[in-house]
């Protein structure tokens, strides 16, 4: 296969199921000829083309994430926790589609050639262009809303911090408290010199849960580590 040939018939067609693929929701179904797609994969990787391939599509993903990233840009502040988890879970579902086809592509060129993996590599662009660009705005609003419960919705924010932390684990050094509270051992193992005040911790978040309309029968982690410590909390 020329280079003419993929830039007049494989990669045009390979563009418009990408295209699909990547705007599509998390409950769509899109209907695409994965067949066909990956029959157009493989002569470009039989036929050599494999280093035009890789560099077309990172350049596909790349635009399509500038356009996400300018979204963002443009949500109000208040929306920005939620928009930025939708634009996440969209990404990650039409990648769950995108690398299974490349999957020999992956093995014969990423792999053997590059030493790296096509699904590393396309989530790092999106930690490159849409996260890392988001992330000054993105943490004060997480920590505001950690610091007051349900003012997001907690799948939400669970989703959003677990995203992050899976794209950049050293984000997490930027507010251990936040990242700790959806993701188990980040901290050191508790010491009982701190006991009172994971207790105290756990009274306030107590307090805040009734407020909200939650019974407060069901004791704390803290209140437990007491218990079990032969102590009793504040």
């Amino acid at each position: 296969m020329a280079v003419e040939d993929y830039r007049k018939n494989h990669w045009p067609n390979l563009e418009k199921a990408i295209d699909r693929l990547l705007i599509q929701n998390p409950t769509d179904h899109v209907s695409v000829s994965y067949a066909q797609i990956y029959g157009y994969i493989y002569k470009c990787v039989c036929q050599q083309h494999s280093e035009l391939l890789y560099s077309d599509l990172t350049s596909k993903i790349t635009t399509h994430l500038q356009q996400v990233s300018s979204q963002l840009q443009a949500s109000p502040a208040e929306n920005l926790i939620e928009n930025f988890n939708l634009a996440l879970t969209q990404y990650t579902a039409s990648l769950q589609c995108i690398v299974p086809v490349f999957i020999y592509f992956n093995k014969f060129y990423i792999e053997s050639k590059l030493n790296r993996d096509l699904k590393e590599d396309l989530m790092k662009l999106f930690a490159d262009h849409v996260a890392e660009k988001h992330l000054s705005a993105l943490m004060p609003l997480l920590l505001k809303a950690h610091s007051k419960p349900f003012q997001v919705q907690p799948s939400t924010m669970a989703s959003v911090v677990k995203g992050l932390y899976s794209l950049q684990p050293e984000w997490a050094h930027l507010a251990p408290a936040l990242f700790s509270a959806f993701i188990p051992q980040i901290h050191p193992p508790a010491v009982e010199s701190q006991l009172p005040d994971y207790a105290a911790h756990d009274q306030k978040l107590q307090m805040e849960l009734s407020m909200n309309g939650f019974p407060r029968s069901v004791p704390g982690p803290a209140q437990f580590i007491l218990a079990r410590a032969g102590r009793s909390g504040p």
